[in-house]
């Protein structure tokens, strides 16, 4: 490859920057010349406690290597928190070009034993604190000539998990967020994409996966390195990304798009549930699917369909 994705002059703001995935961007994007601002509360992997020592740690690391970060150790589960870390770049290097929203912590327990205060702890950090950070840095993108923006949604919250209900549903959440924030991001040049990543960190350990060997886990002969994420998520935060409002699937070197889509459905005649248990074939069918641009392609594929004479093959 001779066109190298660099980030000179860019500014990343990177949530949960001091260990495993978020470690990795940091290191990685720093080596291709961006200023980092690494993010992390350093508490526990079920977010109890804090230490600034895993930022600060990788931060020294970037600048021995001869990179430029500075350390921010604030809560994204709290509108303030977010707010600051965003100031932090601002304040540091007076931009935001891109933010990488990837702080999380687990508290897994089954739908029939989950308990308000475990679904709340997870809505704070991973739902409430990507729109805590990301929101100023929209914001102040959207008055200055846009950016890039990556959230992190999660296999589990696309496909299900037994023991992760409040995860899952905080992981799904934003993907909603997300396709909001694309429409909203168009005008003003900021494009925001999610990334459900499959690697080995510390928060696998806890989910009965396989925690990477070590913190370094070299791409070429570990599976699930995170070295086998991060090409993804720096592809999605430069400047040179063409998508916007998509899903990115990518673990042990795969990559795939995942995509909310509408089949071909049926129109009712009888409008009765007897009709749609007689056509349940036809409603659940997965092939030729279409992916709307949003909510309101729903409405007009529904209008247009509902228009056809009831002769019509179906």
């Amino acid at each position: 490859m001779t066109n190298e994705l660099r980030f000179d002059g860019k500014i990343v703001v990177i949530t949960g920057a001091g260990n495993g995935l978020g470690r990795t961007y940091a290191l990685q994007i720093a080596e291709r010349g961006g200023k980092v601002v690494v993010n992390d509360l350093g508490g526990a992997a079920d977010g109890r406690g804090s230490d600034q020592a895993a930022a600060q740690k990788v931060v020294d690391e970037i600048r021995a290597a001869g990179g430029e970060a500075v350390p921010n150790f604030d809560t994204v589960a709290s509108q303030e928190g977010g707010r600051a870390i965003v100031q932090t770049a601002l304040d540091t290097y007076g931009r935001v070009d891109a933010v990488i929203a990837n702080a999380g912590i687990l508290r897994d327990r089954s739908f029939a034993k989950l308990s308000l205060d475990e679904l709340d702890i997870i809505l704070d950090v991973h739902l409430r604190g990507t729109i805590f950070t990301i929101q100023p840095a929209f914001n102040w993108m959207r008055e200055n000539g846009g950016g890039n923006i990556v959230v992190t949604t999660s296999p589990s919250g696309l496909f299900g998990s037994f023991g992760q209900a409040n995860y899952c549903a905080a992981k799904m959440g934003i993907v909603g967020l997300l396709r909001a924030v694309a429409i909203e991001g168009v005008k003003p040049g900021i494009r925001i994409n999610a990334i459900a990543p499959t690697a080995a960190t510390r928060l696998t350990a806890t989910a009965g996966m396989p925690a990477a060997p070590t913190s370094d886990s070299d791409p070429a002969t570990d599976p699930m390195s995170t070295g086998r994420v991060s090409p993804l998520v720096l592809a999605l935060a430069h400047q040179s990304c063409p998508a916007t409002g998509e899903i990115f699937n990518a673990g042990c070197g795969w990559i795939s798009r995942t995509m909310i889509a509408v089949n071909e459905g049926t129109v009712l005649q009888d409008y009765t549930p007897d009709e749609v248990a007689a056509r349940w074939t036809a409603i659940r069918d997965e092939t030729n699917l279409r992916v709307p641009a949003m909510a309101g392609s729903i409405g007009t594929w529904s209008r247009r369909r509902s228009v056809r004479l009831p002769d019509e093959p179906r």
